[in-house]
This record gives C-alpha cells, sequence and structure tokens, in this order.
C-alpha cells in the first residue's frame, strides 16, 4: 500500500514486500488444501499423491493470479472514475467560490455605492 508521505522508491519496496507476502501466505494456503485433499484420497501412492499435490497447488496459484489481476485492473477502473468525480467536484467548488466572491464584492460595491 503506497503511502503519501514516503519517496515513490519506498512505495513501491513496501508494495514489493507486500506482495510478496500475498504470495507466501497465498502458497501455504494451497499447500495445506492440497495436503487435505490427498489426504482423503488414501489410494493414492506416494507419487501420486504428490504429483496431484503439485498440480492443485499450481492450478489455485493460477486462479489466485487471475483473481488478482482482476482485482487489480478493477481498482485501476476505479481510480480512474474516482480522479474524474474528484476533478468535477473542485471545478464545481472553485466556480461557487468564484461566484460567491463575486457576488460579495458586487453586493459590497453596491451597497457603497449607495451611502
Amino acid at each position: 500500500m503506497a503511502r503519501a508521505a514516503e519517496p515513490p522508491g519506498i512505495a513501491a519496496g513496501i508494495n514489493q514486500i507486500e506482495g510478496y507476502l500475498l504470495l507466501q501466505g497465498e502458497r501455504d494456503a494451497a499447500r495445506e488444501r492440497a495436503r487435505r485433499l490427498t489426504g482423503r484420497l488414501d489410494w493414492l501412492t506416494s507419487a501420486q499423491r504428490a504429483e496431484v499435490e503439485r498440480v492443485y497447488i499450481q492450478d489455485q496459484l493460477a486462479v489466485t493470479e487471475q483473481t488478482l489481476r482482476t482485482v487489480v485492473r478493477r481498482c485501476e477502473e476505479l481510480r480512474a472514475e474516482y480522479r474524474e468525480v474528484y476533478r468535477t467536484l473542485r471545478r464545481r467548488l472553485l466556480l461557487t467560490c468564484l461566484l460567491g466572491a463575486a457576488a460579495l464584492a458586487g453586493g459590497l460595491g453596491a451597497a457603497l455605492t449607495v451611502r
């Protein structure tokens, strides 16, 4: 997660570490799920058990990678949408402030000329 006060290099490093830890956690979880699956298949030989676990883990990591890519793509879409909404709101606020200042100046000018 990038933090605003950090230089870009540090934020990128933190993102890499977070990604690495996420991947390791998912590998461990996939490995555990594979062991539970093959544990119920007591008729497998040791070699078959190892192969089923390897294929299962590989498949799970592929699913995780695809899911993360989908999430990243959606985050980028949302970031772009929110950035545009923020720009629009900022322009509206600026316009409102300018119109308010102009109205205030006009009202003040009118009040001063009446006296």
